[in-house]
């Protein structure tokens, strides 16, 4: 996906944050690529390291739209859930996807819903594609 980035000021002894921005819309998370690079239009692959956990971090969403929007210290995505077979989920938001793994079960008949996921922003990073 393409993304613009924005450089933050930087806390020495912690990783590089940016302010992404999307179409569906804009949060603080961190850069896994070149600090000089941080500023600009980028391709790149999102990672989550923060597992689902229904009832706590995940829940149905109050809308059928994805979205990206910033709370405080946590990153909040909207977007339609995928179940897997093998134990893992699939959160569709607008024209990409994103892995996650289980922390405890989601009912099946979620699968297929439209679900907020709240994680912290450490959490989620951006590694940009080279083309």
């Amino acid at each position: 996906m393409f993304v613009r980035t924005q450089s933050l000021p930087q806390t020495p002894q912690r990783p590089m944050a940016v302010r992404v921005h999307t179409p569906i819309g804009s949060a603080v998370v961190l850069w896994a690529g070149d600090p000089q690079d941080a500023d600009g239009r980028h391709l790149v692959e999102w990672t989550v390291d923060e597992d689902m956990h229904w009832g706590r971090n995940t829940r149905p969403a109050s809308s059928a739209e994805a979205e990206v929007r910033q709370e405080g210290d946590r990153v909040i995505m909207r977007g339609l859930l995928r179940l897997t077979e093998d134990g893992a989920a699939y959160l569709r938001m607008s024209h990409w996807t994103l892995l996650f793994d289980l922390a405890s079960p989601i009912p099946g008949s979620m699968d297929e819903s439209w679900v907020e996921i709240s994680v912290g922003s450490e959490s989620v990073a951006l590694h940009p594609y080279r083309i």
